[in-house]
């Protein structure tokens, strides 16, 4: 698929051919089932300024919050009990956290059990990635939000392009299931910069793909910027399923965020993935990368009900399984 035809398509030129080939192939390798990811987002410190971002350091406004191993470790225990296979160990950019707290997070997590641990973690050391992977992490999620340098500059100040794709080199080579991922809408984002980033994610190969719409947060430079396009983010999410068929392609909160209920119709446009959150609701809501982001106020059960309940409303089926690479398993 040419960037030219990717453009076309993400301006709707069509619609239903689009989708129903993107759920078409996404029941042809997935069978109709949908993996959980348990999220435990257990700070929401970061040492970055991104311009979209309600974590922003800069930020005055949030109540910023700490998990201590053992409380990261007891949100790991309850996705066992409530049959989980992947757990998503997510933070801001926070390096108070050594390498030997995330490593006995990794160990204690998959201490008699066969959950996969995913890391969301930012920019950390090639040692530190090499690290946690010997120490049994399996999955990493590094989100590089678009390829245009120029935007990418503009959104998240003295970060660069280069040094995420490096990141991603090293973490391929540390053997990792990789993902990363874009953010559609962002502000000054063409539609001819979403095709070429769309290319771009697919020929990284990657094992992941997340893509979600832009939401603006009151409380950053974006703040008053105009929201994402559902419609924009589903078509991102089709195109994406087509150019890598056997990725695993999350269908994100940012789409609840927007409208409730859109995170189920993206299981209908080539998404395979939901990720509810286990972060104890006492400090959840302060997980606002955006608004809406923890807006279901309830316990971690009540959440992870709901989110099998929405892909049971969509004649899919919630799955226990780890859900390890497709791209992987097929050479």
């Amino acid at each position: 698929m040419r960037q030219a035809e990717i453009a076309q398509l993400l301006a709707g030129a069509d619609d239903p051919g689009l989708f129903s080939a993107a759920e078409a192939l996404t029941r042809e390798n997935f069978a109709g089932k949908v993996y959980l990811r348990g999220v435990v987002e257990f700070s929401n410190h970061c040492r970055n300024n991104c311009r979209y971002c309600g974590l922003r350091a800069a930020n005055q406004n949030v109540h910023r919050y700490r998990l201590g191993v053992p409380d990261i470790l007891a949100c790991a225990a309850l996705a066992r009990e409530l049959s989980i296979g992947t757990i998503v160990v997510q933070s801001g950019d926070d390096f108070s956290y050594t390498a030997d707290d995330i490593a006995q997070v990794i160990v204690g997590a998959k201490a008699d059990s066969n959950v996969a641990v995913t890391l969301s973690l930012g920019d950390r050391t090639e040692a530190e990635l090499a690290h946690w992977r010997s120490c049994g992490a399996d999955r990493y999620l590094l989100k590089i939000e678009t390829f245009d340098e120029a935007l990418y500059a503009h959104c998240r100040p003295g970060l660069t392009v280069a040094d995420r794709l490096t990141r991603l080199a090293a973490l391929r080579r540390a053997g990792y299931e990789v993902g990363s991922g874009v953010i559609t809408d962002l502000p000054g984002m063409t539609p001819d910069i979403l095709a070429a980033d769309l290319l771009k994610l697919a020929d990284l190969d990657l094992d992941m793909i997340a893509v979600g719409p832009f939401v603006p947060h009151p409380d950053t430079p974006f703040g008053r910027e105009r929201p994402g396009s559902i419609l924009t983010a589903f078509r991102a999410m089709a195109i994406l399923r087509l150019l890598a068929p056997l990725a695993n392609i999350p269908s994100t909160s940012a789409l609840n965020a927007l409208r409730d209920g859109a995170r189920e119709q993206g299981l209908t446009v080539g998404a395979n993935v939901v990720m509810p959150s286990l972060t104890p609701e006492t400090v959840s809501p302060d997980y606002a990368i955006y608004p809406g982001k923890n807006a279901f106020r309830a316990g971690a059960r009540e959440r992870v009900e709901a989110a099998r309940e929405a892909v049971r409303r969509v004649g899919l089926t919630p799955s226990t399984a780890v859900g390890g690479s497709k791209r992987r398993h097929h050479g």
